[in-house]
């Protein structure tokens, strides 16, 4: 869908540039090599990982399908989704965008290790994919990914759901 036509572009006709309070989910895919894929913004050229908010009638496992396959291409079954972490300390997720626009973001953090499709990037918010080792992700990267990469780590290590 991209963000013009989408649930928060509404919202800013109505809001202008104010905090919103915003679910949304992402998604940490991992290659059998153990690199994660990376995505560099289009608006602030920051790397981070594949999300996005949720639209009206959409659970926390459908925002992710439908964010990876509209700024990725990949395509992932629900099923496969692991939910591993939750982020929504304000001071760790909230967020100013280039424009002004202004969010709280609570964010449900998935893993995914199964998945089909190409990877291309949805060039109106996506300037370029790609893969590499979570000891070594590229830069600048942005800092509510560092958190999420934490949280993986922590959760592989304790097998227990991380919030933060």
């Amino acid at each position: 869908m991209g963000h013009v036509g989408s649930y928060v572009w509404e919202l800013r006709q109505k809001v202008g540039s104010r905090q919103l309070l915003l679910p949304g989910a992402q998604v940490l895919v991992l290659r059998s090599d153990g690199t994660a894929l990376f995505q560099r913004r289009v608006d602030n050229g920051v790397w981070e990982l594949p999300a996005g908010a949720c639209e009206p009638g959409q659970s926390f496992t459908r925002t992710a399908v439908a964010e990876l396959f509209e700024e990725t291409g990949i395509e992932a079954d629900p099923a496969d989704l692991v939910a591993f972490a939750s982020l929504s300390e304000p001071e760790l997720h909230q967020l100013e965008y280039p424009n002004g626009d202004k969010v709280h973001a609570f964010a449900l953090c998935f893993v995914l290790e199964s998945w089909k499709g190409n990877v291309v990037p949805e060039p109106s918010e996506v300037r370029e994919i790609a893969f590499f080792p979570l000891s070594q992700p590229p830069l600048p990267i942005h800092q509510p990914t560092l958190e999420v990469i934490k949280l993986y780590q922590r959760y592989r290590e304790t097998g227990v759901f991380q919030a933060r």
